[in-house]
């Protein structure tokens, strides 16, 4: 039967993390959203009982998803697209033998996001560290450096842009996983003007802001000082912001890092434009840490996240919060529509 109540696709994630855990508890409730976990359906039978909750799975196949589900979801109730993991799972132990299950999971949901069989994907905490230990042995991408890259590939598009929003601030970065030894050089008006495009064209187009404001930072302290502390604003960013406040985009910037984020500063702005991850990411992270999301900007689909790692030490103990999970989930909801 038919519904018309948005399809979300979810990936726990690493399996020895909290990302089955906050599924689960996903799932004890009333949601107006069809959720399709891709994940091994022994594994979630196994962690409910480890956490004492009761779920009824329901296993689908991918092309009857649109067919197979229920008019209205029922909590306690959870749709499975089956993918095995390779050896069993023990809570917070991390085993590289499963990195391709992981892998295999997000490559099938941005598969259904393209295909239309799902309207957004939800995604997991991922274990960086034991996927690229895996990829010297047996998986096939020799580098993940994180979800947004990687389903950037899956979906053919060069660029992307990570954005983080709590409920009063948003943060996009420039460049994402970058050691910061590497970032001067990544920072080419071309990617520049491309990151700032698809920032603009995804809040008006995803979140319906008419005319967005966005406050870019700079790279170097107090935004190089006029050059003497550093060249990179001179040569790269002003110039860049200046070409595309000619074509009627509003930015101001480049600003100094260090004072971007002050109330008077945020007062009229819809999103901070960080240079690299650990410029802007600690400041939201600090005013709404479990309660941000991570989001997706120029991918074909819809895709948000949680804001947290694995928390291995919490895996399977039931003190794991799913309240970035349910942020990230209405924001998908509220977007797929």
């Amino acid at each position: 039967m038919s519904t018309t109540l948005p399809r979300i696709a979810i990936t726990p994630g690493e399996p020895a993390g909290v990302g089955p855990d906050i599924v689960l508890q996903l799932a004890q409730q009333a949601l107006p959203a069809h959720l399709i976990v891709l994940a091994d359906p022994a594994l979630l039978k196994q962690r409910a009982t480890a956490l004492g909750l009761s779920v009824q799975l329901h296993l689908l196949s991918l092309s009857a998803i649109k067919s197979a589900l229920a008019p209205l979801p029922q909590p306690g109730h959870l749709y499975v697209l089956p993918i095995r993991v390779s050896q069993p799972v023990e809570c917070g132990l991390l085993n590289p033998d499963n990195a391709e299950y992981v892998l295999e999971s997000l490559r099938q949901a941005a598969q259904g996001c393209l295909n239309q069989h799902f309207d957004a994907l939800v995604t997991g905490p991922v274990h960086k560290g034991v996927i690229n230990e895996a990829s010297r042995f047996q998986i096939s991408e020799p580098v993940f450096t994180g979800h947004t890259e990687f389903l950037a590939e899956q979906a053919g598009i060069k660029q992307v842009v990570m954005m983080l929003a709590t409920k009063d601030l948003r943060v996009a970065l420039v460049t994402t996983h970058l050691p910061l030894s590497q970032v001067s050089a990544a920072i080419t008006s071309a990617r520049l003007e491309d990151v700032i495009r698809i920032l603009h064209f995804d809040l008006q187009k995803k979140f319906h802001i008419s005319n967005p404001h966005i406050l870019v930072c700079g790279l170097n302290p107090h935004a190089g000082e006029g050059g003497h502390l550093g060249q990179e604003e001179i040569l790269t960013i002003i110039p860049t912001l200046d070409k595309l406040r000619a074509e009627g985009l509003e930015l101001t910037g480049p600003v100094s890092a260090d004072t971007a984020f002050t109330d008077t500063a945020l007062s009229d702005i819809d999103v901070v434009l960080a240079m690299y991850h650990d410029q802007g990411l600690p400041v939201l992270k600090q005013r709404g840490f479990g309660q941000a999301i991570n989001i997706t900007l120029g991918l074909p689909f819809i895709r948000t996240s949680v804001d947290h790692g694995t928390a291995l030490a919490l895996a399977g103990t039931g003190q794991a919060s799913s309240n970035s999970l349910q942020f990230a989930l209405q924001t998908a909801i509220s977007l797929s529509r």
